[in-house]
């Protein structure tokens, strides 16, 4: 009995992180091939800390096609996030790991990093499952529909290299 009273008095010791009420769950899915170009040049630590004022970035996904560079993926690695090289086209993936999420009761935020009005009944179907939704794009391109059905649209925006975002709050009717 005197192990098991030694046991119980580790969590004394044992620094536990403990989710603080209120705050959310997200899981963030960046379309590779339509988001990480030259002409955007688009920082993942930026998108990072965007997040982490809607809630904690739980999952951090980058697809991508077949075609990136080791660099990328290195780089991607690098900034916390995980790569998924797919053969083909990303867009399907994206939508599975995006059903996935809507379903998994520990994300309580879907986010997703794109432009393309594809991945308009990912975010309907989130709202229909109670999910909260954010997406992030950038001009030229950003699908208004997308943005006027999510909850939360961010346009990210480079200018002299240094990046801005602005955000548009849209309210679910």
């Amino acid at each position: 009995m005197r192990s098991f009273e030694r046991l119980t008095s580790l969590k004394d010791y044992i620094p536990l992180k403990r989710r603080e009420s209120g705050t959310k769950n997200i899981g963030l899915l960046v379309d590779g091939p339509n988001m990480l170009r030259k002409e955007f040049s688009l920082n993942l630590d930026l998108v990072r800390q965007i997040i982490s004022e809607y809630g904690d970035m739980r999952v951090g996904k980058v697809l991508l096609n077949q075609y990136a560079s080791d660099k990328l993926i290195e780089a991607i690695v690098n900034q916390g996030f995980t790569p998924v090289v797919v053969a083909g086209d990303t867009d399907v993936y994206m939508a599975v790991e995006a059903m996935e999420l809507i379903y998994n009761p520990n994300i309580d935020v879907i986010a997703l990093m794109t432009r393309d009005a594809d991945f308009l009944p990912i975010i309907n179907k989130a709202k229909e499952n109670g999910k909260e939704t954010i997406v992030i794009g950038a001009e030229p391109g950003f699908s208004a529909a997308l943005q006027n059905s999510s909850d939360h649209a961010i346009i990210l925006k480079a200018e002299n290299n240094k990046e801005k975002h602005d955000i548009r709050e849209e309210n679910a009717y």
